[in-house]
């Protein structure tokens, strides 16, 4: 029978390194392979530093929900009370017309649809649609740097670009997730980094994430790559964009982290629920889409639901699906997800990006091998 090493070596030619881990109940089983940078000088271990991407966003979401559980917040509060400058929000006439054809919005965005996705910015299955087009321009792509100054200037500039479709009504991706993190650090009076590491990164005992990386870990972090007809380009080495603090904290795909830190998140939430009441667990691992919803965002969730954060497994159409399986895929490369009914976590950490949002070959063979 396979092993965990053998599912990453057969991959090894495709990809710089990686690091996996699944685990069952009480038994964790962790595999690494290649390197850390193109050179093969730095060896990938269990402790590899990755940029984790979108997998930032159910940890936001998590978030939020202390926040909830707190009684800061409240899921249909309207988000304007601490977001002033979404206070009177209008949305483009068509999603397809012009930026300057808009209508009022028919409701005030509210916290719930900050964590589902659906507030009405965000990126959509036509990236050249003109209010998406116009979102790019302003904020920048979401796989990119963001372009605004701090979380304030972020905001104000957002407000100046109409939404592409009524709040509630339909799943874009990621500015939802960035708008959560700006509201946090509004409703607690503190920055995103210092209330995720005193709330969440602390208490786990996930020392090493966050949206930066000390010098002194710098060894342990690995480089990213993307994919050209040439085959892998650098596109950011350890020494560069996450070297030091940023001014805005994406999130959306803001932080690093590795295998263990990300099994502590989600444990916290399998076991015992000590991280949030059992309410806030069940929110956030249950698809909130209709299935109107679910089909328009087929290109990115490919008929998967969405939860608060996190994509959700309606249906088990693979081998590897449970329905309830809670998790993403980052563009970033890495992938990671829970099954509350089973208590399985797997964590795929690997540092080239993504070209698409579908599950590559190892992801598709790291799951079956974690459903045996």
């Amino acid at each position: 029978m396979d092993s965990l090493s053998d599912v990453l070596a057969r991959h090894a030619g495709d990809l710089p390194g990686a690091v996996a881990l699944v685990a069952r109940g009480g038994q964790v089983e962790v595999a690494a392979v290649g390197s850390a940078d193109a050179g093969g000088t730095v060896p990938i271990a269990r402790d590899s530093l990755f940029r984790i991407g979108a997998l930032t966003m159910p940890i936001v979401a998590a978030a939020v929900l202390l926040l909830v559980d707190d009684g800061e917040l409240g899921l249909t509060d309207p988000v304007a009370r601490w977001l002033p400058e979404l206070a009177d929000p209008v949305v483009v006439r068509t999603p397809a017309g012009p930026v300057d054809d808009v209508v009022p919005a028919v409701r005030p965005i509210t916290v719930e649809d900050l964590l589902t996705s659906r507030c009405g910015y965000g990126l959509a299955a036509d990236p050249e649609l003109p209010a998406v087009d116009l979102l790019f321009q302003v904020l920048g792509h979401p796989a990119g740097p963001v372009r605004a100054g701090g979380p304030d200037e972020w905001l104000a500039a957002l407000a100046q670009v109409p939404l592409l479709r009524q709040p509630g009504e339909a799943w874009l991706y990621a500015t939802s997730a960035d708008l959560l993190g700006v509201l946090i650090a509004r409703v607690t009076g503190r920055p995103l980094p210092e209330f995720l590491a005193e709330r969440l990164f602390g208490p786990l005992g996930m020392a090493d994430t966050g949206f930066s990386v000390p010098t002194a870990a710098l060894g342990r972090f690995t480089s990213a790559f993307r994919r050209s007809a040439a085959g892998l380009v650098l596109a950011d080495a350890p020494e560069g964009r996450w070297s030091s603090p940023p001014t805005f904290p994406s999130g959306s795909g803001g932080l690093v982290s590795t295998a263990d830190d990300l099994l502590a998140f989600a444990r916290a939430l399998l076991s015992g629920h000590r991280l949030l009441t059992p309410e806030s667990v069940r929110l956030l691992t249950t698809d909130h889409l209709t299935a109107p919803q679910r089909a328009a965002a087929r290109p990115f969730l490919r008929g998967l639901g969405w939860g608060f954060g996190g994509a959700v497994d309606v249906v088990a159409v693979q081998p590897w699906q449970v329905p309830g399986r809670y998790g993403w895929i980052a563009g970033a490369g890495p992938a990671a997800h829970l099954t509350p009914a089973t208590g399985t976590v797997t964590v795929l950490l690997t540092q080239v990006e993504a070209a698409d949002p579908a599950p590559t070959e190892l992801m598709r063979e790291f799951w079956t091998y974690a459903a045996k």
